[in-house]
């Protein structure tokens, strides 16, 4: 989707004119103000805008010349801009406490991202992890900081502008669309308990990220970070490399720093995986601490939304402003620079896999810990049993059946005319822009054909996947190991893209489905790179022991000191090592 800049004045016409034009020349459906485009409304708004242009420009000549005073005011703010362009790239907790003592403006870092987004996700770069913009964005950072003026400081994110995963529901102007054209005019006008959380906090909603689309369960054989409407998601440390998934947009837009920080959802892996292979910390708090309400749903027993932030800070930050209920924990008090000193943590040495710089990176994690006081405990296996993962696929398919179709008839009826499961699937046969060519839609078949919620068959696989991963996995390894926290590595290096044989994953690397699955809490930190691309450290415990990952996840951060930066390398080839090992060395 395109911005608004309706918010924004000053070159506002500008500004939309050269998003439009980016949009058609890179073959991108073109959605402005909240509509789709055809090209004769498209080249009449074009020529509307260069009109504008036309006459701010002829404004600007014929203005008088400012005062003293004014010029004063537009260096002192200048100066402020600069400032705000050099804190985006700083943790939230940062941004949070300038914006609050007023050496910046709210507004001042909302153009900051704007400006980032324009220069390094719409071009540059072109990582596409940005979905959608928030026409009210400028305007509800003016609102935060009249209130500071005012003495009024609402929250803990006061004026902090955010990304939103586009499954995720806001009272915006924005559709919240699942990356599908089934739901390209669903603007709700509601916020989601998350978004709301963030917006009580004092957060600016700044926009929507892209994703995977329908968070990567239309199909096994999906291309990770594509979606119909928003295309592919690039990862910043080297593009031809996948962001992973679901949370796509969310985990590159962190690691570019075009928010502050970001929310991504998972259902098995969709933070975790691109936070790690984005090199950013992600959080999946335990099932049912962050409300599903307002999230478009795959799972009620293992969906959650989760902070996507660049420090642990930042992420317990973020998780206390999304959690709703009454009587909601501080989380950022609960961490402690010495957390880790005489905790015993349990090393799961099964999910190491077979990836020699991965181990070595992990190895060095567990040196930290040490380092630090942990006692550490070898956990040599973890056995599933029997009929695992035909179980596991049986109670997502079930319960997507169940909360899509609910979901769909939950939206405004003159908006989505999709209102099944079953419609949804014809709907993408009959749309080419949802490019069954791509991959296909067997798991939506699947789910179709399955059963309701009530039956037996359902029930009895969803007691064997969580007992398995609960009682038998996690809580097991927690007691007979005698230790508090599980770790392990999170995944491996990213991926190609590729749109032929879909996602690759190598090396059995990683023990985050055990929580997702289990719906306990799971956390990634960066530990380091290889070949350029970030490798994370995972921490989980048991159901409820949120406080607890957090505070070890930020003890090993702040140890460790592990922060990994992108470096927009176009391929593999551009890593020094790989590229002089590559070149042709043959006598000539």
């Amino acid at each position: 989707m395109e911005p608004d800049f309706r918010g924004e004045t000053g070159g506002s016409s500008r500004h939309a004119t050269t998003s439009i034009l980016d949009a058609t020349m890179n073959f991108r459906p073109v959605i402005y103000q909240g509509r789709m485009m055809t090209r004769i409304q498209l080249s009449i708004v074009i020529s509307v805008a260069l009109f504008l242009i036309f006459i701010d420009q002829t404004h600007a000549r014929s203005s008088p010349s400012m005062d003293s005073a004014t010029e004063a005011r537009t260096e002192s703010s200048g100066a402020n801009q600069s400032l705000a362009d050099k804190l985006a790239v700083r943790p939230l907790s940062e941004i949070a406490v300038a914006i609050a003592n007023g050496t910046v403006s709210s507004e001042q870092m909302v153009r900051s991202y704007l400006r980032r987004i324009a220069e390094i996700d719409r071009s540059g770069s072109s990582i596409n992890a940005v979905l959608a913009l928030n026409p009210n964005a400028i305007a509800d950072a003016r609102k935060a900081d009249e209130a500071i003026a005012r003495g009024n400081n609402i929250g803990i994110l006061h004026g902090v502008p955010v990304l939103l995963k586009d499954n995720i529901e806001t009272l915006d102007p924005v559709a919240t669309t699942a990356g599908s054209f089934a739901l390209k005019d669903n603007v709700s006008e509601r916020d989601a308990p998350v978004a709301a959380g963030l917006r009580s906090a004092g957060a600016i909603i700044l926009g929507k990220t892209n994703l995977s689309q329908w968070a990567n369960f239309r199909s096994a054989n999906s291309v990770s970070g594509w979606s119909a409407i928003g295309g592919i998601v690039r990862n910043p440390h080297i593009l031809s490399r996948s962001a992973c998934g679901s949370s796509s947009g969310s985990g590159a837009a962190t690691a570019a720093a075009l928010a502050a920080a970001t929310v991504g959802t998972e259902t098995n892996g969709s933070i975790i995986c691109p936070a790690s292979a984005n090199g950013v910390v992600g959080f999946k708090p335990s099932v049912g601490l962050v409300s599903q309400n307002g999230i478009v749903p795959i799972s009620t027993s293992q969906d959650t939304a989760g902070p996507m932030t660049r420090s642990v800070r930042d992420a317990a930050l973020m998780l206390t402003a999304m959690v709703t209920d009454k009587g909601r924990p501080n989380f950022v008090s609960a961490l402690d620079r010495n957390f880790l000193k005489g905790k015993r943590i349990g090393v799961m040495r099964f999910a190491i896999g077979r990836n020699a710089g991965v181990a070595k990176l992990f190895d060095e994690a567990l040196k930290v810990l040490e380092a630090e006081g942990a006692i550490l405990m070898d956990i040599e296996s973890f056995d599933r049993p029997e009929g695992f993962s035909r179980a596991s696929r049986m109670v997502t398919q079930v319960e997507f059946k169940h909360t899509i179709n609910r979901y769909l008839r939950s939206t405004d009826p003159d908006k989505v005319t999709v209102r099944s499961l079953e419609q949804l699937i014809a709907f993408n046969r009959e749309t080419p822009e949802e490019a069954l060519v791509l991959f296909n839609q067997a798991r939506f078949l699947a789910a179709q054909a399955r059963p309701d919620v009530t039956d037996p068959d359902y029930l009895s696989a969803l007691h064997l996947v969580q007992k398995a991963t609960r009682q038998d996995g996690i809580d097991k390894m927690l007691k007979d190991h005698d230790v508090e926290i599980l770790v392990a590595p999170s995944r491996g290096p990213a991926y190609i893209i590729d749109a032929i044989y879909g996602d690759q994953s190598h090396g059995g690397i990683g023990a985050g489905y055990i929580a997702a699955i289990a719906g306990y809490p799971n956390m990634t930190v960066p530990m380091g790179s290889l070949h350029g691309l970030p490798i994370g450290l995972d921490l989980m415990s048991s159901h409820g022991r949120d406080s607890d990952v957090l505070a070890a996840g930020y003890a090993y951060e702040q140890a460790s000191g592990k922060i990994v930066t992108p470096g927009y390398l176009q391929d593999v080839f551009e890593v020094p090592a790989i590229g002089e090992a590559m070149r042709t060395k043959a006598l000539r």
